[in-house]
C-alpha cells in the first residue's frame, strides 16, 4: 500500500529488545478529513527516515501487520503500519 503526505514527526530509534528495534514517524495526509497517521520501520529499515525532513512531502510504501495478544482469558488485537520504502521527487530510497 501506498500514502502521500507531509512528513510532520521523526521519532528516534528505539531499541525494543536485542533483537528487535524501531523508528515512529507521522505523516500528515491532506484531504476534507485531514489524517495524521503513524509509520513505523523495524530493523534495518530504521535509518530509511533519516534522509528526509520535517515538512517535506513523502510517499511512503508500506505493510499492514496485524498481531493478536492474549492475556486473562482475553484477546486484543494490534495493527501496525510497517514502512519499508520511502520515496522524495521520483527519487526510492
Amino acid at each position: 500500500m501506498e500514502l502521500i503526505g507531509q512528513l510532520i514527526v521523526k521519532k528516534e530509534k528505539v531499541q525494543v529488545s536485542d533483537k528487535f528495534a524501531k523508528r515512529e514517524f507521522v505523516i500528515k495526509e491532506d484531504g476534507q478529513y485531514p489524517q495524521e497517521i503513524l509509520f513505523q520501520c523495524v530493523q534495518d529499515k530504521c535509518s530509511l527516515i533519516d534522509l528526509f525532513n520535517e515538512g517535506e512531502t513523502v510517499k511512503v510504501t508500506f505493510a499492514i501487520q496485524g498481531k493478536r495478544h492474549d492475556k486473562d482469558g482475553k484477546s486484543n488485537w494490534f495493527n501496525n503500519l510497517n514502512a519499508y520504502k520511502l520515496d522524495k521527487v521520483g527519487e526510492s530510497f
